[in-house]
């Protein structure tokens, strides 16, 4: 089982508009509601593609309700850690013609230290069943960079794959505590390293203690930069760019890579094929999530599009944006 813990969940809206015009006033059909944030987008892909799943996260208030809501009728196994202030929402728009979105991500209340002990608590409890943990997206105040970093360390002492996939200091935490991956884009790895060069910054996070490094690059593909072999980065990417609803995208790339290493039984020592078919399916998922209108969704599409991604040894253009 993969335990995916979100402290900041969000009820994800969206919207789609045959062009948006910035100033000017839309008349749009009925938008769709549906739980999210990243780490219930990832338990999301995982159920759809047969991997036993269970979703962490808070919930408080009427968007709390409606998230709940949308878990039970999705089928999803979750567990819900009940706050006092009401869930977050993900205001997305999405230009049919363009092929782009607009999002507008409320940042989430606090949590009370109460609320805070509970949820770290209920991670820790449910991990023991688990053969791999996702921590991810961003963390609502309370919360501290020092509380992912030691659950972490705890998941890794225990010998259960960690995958972190969290911003700032918590990134850094989590990589000090000896994260099997850790999964910045490219401007999270700049916010969370500084450096401007996307190589540089990652084996920065691989010297600190991480055992591979994921950065997402958009339309550019994926690098991999692993503690083995830090001399020998890999970057895939598709032939061709996509056009939809990014919105979604890495939390597909993280689920295959949950998926991967699991049905591997570790994410150590990984040899280079193995990390080429990592890089492989990590693409194809998260390009796939691009064709589907919500986030949480991949296209049958994936198993076609794995056979275009290429991999590229020219690095030298990569910069953090």
């Amino acid at each position: 089982m993969i335990l995916t813990v979100t402290p900041n969940p969000a009820l994800d809206c969206t919207w789609h508009v045959a062009a948006l015009t910035p100033g000017d006033s839309h008349r749009v059909g009925a938008g769709a509601e549906r739980a999210g944030g990243k780490g219930i987008n990832v338990a999301r892909v995982l159920h759809a593609t047969g991997t036993d799943t269970l979703a962490l996260a808070t919930a408080g208030g009427a968007t709390g309700d409606a998230l709940a809501l949308d878990l039970r009728a999705a089928g999803l196994a979750h567990r819900l850690v009940p706050v006092a202030a009401s869930t977050r929402r993900s205001i997305a728009v999405v230009d049919d013609g363009r092929g782009e979105a607009t999002l507008l991500n409320e940042r989430g209340a606090a949590l009370s230290p109460d609320e805070v002990t509970a949820l770290l608590h209920t991670a820790r409890t449910l991990a023991a069943g688990a053969a791999a943990v996702v921590l991810s997206g961003s963390l609502p105040a309370g919360i501290r960079s020092e509380d992912v970093g030691l659950l972490a360390a705890d998941l890794v002492a225990t010998g259960t794959i960690v995958i972190a996939d969290v911003t700032g200091p918590a990134l850094m935490a989590a990589a000090e505590a000896g994260a099997h991956v850790v999964k910045p884009n490219a401007a999270e790895l700049h916010e969370t390293t500084g450096c401007a060069d996307v190589l540089t910054g990652a084996r920065m996070l691989l010297e600190r203690g991480a055992g591979l490094v994921i950065v997402s690059l958009g339309a550019d593909g994926m690098l991999l930069v692993g503690r083995t072999a830090p001399d020998r980065p890999l970057r895939a990417r598709l032939r061709r760019t996509l056009h939809g609803n990014p919105t979604g995208a890495g939390d597909a790339a993280v689920a295959a890579v949950a998926a991967a290493l699991v049905q591997r039984g570790s994410a150590a020592d990984l040899t280079d094929d193995e990390l080429a078919g990592l890089a492989r399916d990590a693409v194809a998922w998260s390009a796939s999530a691009v064709l589907m209108p919500q986030a949480g969704e991949v296209s049958p599409e994936r198993e076609r599009l794995a056979a275009d991604v290429i991999f590229d040894t020219d690095l030298t253009e990569l910069t953090c944006h």
